[in-house]
């Protein structure tokens, strides 16, 4: 019984070793690449157990195929108006094509040699084509970044893919400084862009308020013009009526005082009106007699 059970451990060991030399698990964050005779032949992306030949048949490489993030040298460059800036870029990558990427890089030290170069031409093609305002303005509309990250990872994605087998994610900007002499340049210029805006406004408001005042003048010209029309016609008016008072007085004075009187009664009594005065007051004893005039 005894016997049986050691070679029952026996037969339990070797089947475990001979497990281990054929086959393998990809987990979910891994991709494996089998090499048969020491050149890639098959690649496993999906997780799993996967079967292959005894070493030194085949052997086994396995890459991470999460995202790695690669992170250039602060490097100085030039814009298209030629402020020169210093910039830091970087990469957000994964392998995608493990056969094609042992082949030309071999191992992720090797990619990111690579990158680091190509990184570098990138950035210095794709800053040159853009002014210094489109990376720093007051005005958040004129800054480009993301136009500028997308054309970069445009330009670098699809060569490093073909060459290398690599997946590029994303490319972005981690890091823009400028030297002292630029800053004090910059913000030169912003002041006198400011200055210039500001006496713009300034003339475009006195124009307005000329223009206003030169309206209201005018308005206040034909106003008094036509105010002085009304007023010489109201006087006119006054005048001829004076005028036949005056005719009628000259004829008959006291016959004109009683008419003049009657058309003031005429008035005051037109609309309900109570009024408080002595019965001999004029014009109103009229209303207690009539006096005795016979006209001429």
């Amino acid at each position: 019984m005894k016997n049986f059970a050691v070679i029952l451990l026996v037969i339990l060991i070797v089947a475990v070793m001979t497990l281990y030399l054929v086959s393998f698990q990809v987990r979910q964050t891994e991709t494996a690449l089998v090499l048969t005779f020491g050149k890639p032949t098959r690649s496993e992306t999906q997780p799993g157990w996967k079967w292959k030949w005894p070493a030194p048949i085949q052997t086994l490489v396995k890459y991470d195929s999460r995202q790695i993030l690669f992170e250039g040298l602060e490097e100085e460059t030039v814009t298209k108006g030629g402020e020169p800036i210093i910039v830091q870029t970087y990469i957000i990558w994964r392998i995608a094509e493990p056969k094609k990427f042992r082949e030309a890089v071999r191992d992720v030290p090797g990619a990111e040699k690579l990158l680091k170069s190509r990184l570098r031409d990138v950035q210095n093609k794709v800053v040159g084509k853009h002014y210094f305002s489109e990376f720093v303005n007051t005005d958040r509309g004129q800054i480009k970044f993301g136009e500028i990250e997308k054309e970069m990872a445009q330009q670098i994605n699809e060569p490093v893919k073909e060459a290398y087998g690599i997946k590029v994610e994303a490319v972005g900007v981690k890091m823009l400084k400028v030297s002292e002499k630029v800053t004090e340049d910059v913000f030169a210029r912003m002041k006198a862009d400011r200055r210039r805006k500001a006496e713009a406004t300034l003339a475009q408001g006195s124009a307005e308020a000329t223009k206003i005042r030169s309206d209201a003048d005018s308005k206040i010209t034909e106003l008094m013009a036509a105010t002085e029309a009304r007023a010489k016609a109201i006087r006119g008016s006054g005048d001829a009526e004076a005028a036949q008072y005056y005719k009628m007085l000259e004829a008959d004075p006291e016959f004109a005082m009683f008419l003049r009187e009657i058309e003031t009664l005429k008035k005051t009594l037109k609309e309900r009106t109570t009024v408080v005065l002595p019965a001999d007051a004029e014009p109103f004893k009229l209303l207690k007699e009539m006096p005795k005039i016979e006209p001429k």
